[in-house]
């Protein structure tokens, strides 16, 4: 049974996939994120009266999501990526000094 749910949200898309183990579904995040991300750039937006930097724009969103578990990555305009833990009230992770934003999610959901 597939306990483990990645939801991968992008520009009016949303793609779901299940997984048996916490590990294949941080495995499958970090692959479709990679994948996605080098067409996903953005420049400088619009919106209303006020201009958005690429990197206050969230380009893609991968979650991972399962009993007790909750969490992801934003993947910014500009390439950069950031992991955070929650659903509602989503607290970004500290990274360590080397480490990865995927790393960094695994170390703070316990994988």
């Amino acid at each position: 049974m597939a306990a483990y749910t990645l939801t991968v949200r992008r520009r009016g898309a949303t793609a779901r996939e299940r997984f048996a183990s916490l590990p294949e579904a941080l495995a499958a995040l970090e692959a479709r994120l990679d994948e996605l991300t080098p067409g996903e750039r953005r420049g400088r937006e619009r919106a209303l009266s006020r201009e958005i930097a690429a990197v206050d724009q969230v380009a893609l969103r991968g979650e991972v999501a399962g009993p007790g578990v909750r969490g992801g990555v934003d993947v910014r305009g500009e390439g950069s990526a950031e992991a955070f833990i929650g659903r509602w009230r989503r607290v970004l992770v500290e990274r360590e000094a080397g480490e990865t934003a995927y790393e960094a999610l695994r170390r703070a959901l316990g994988a």
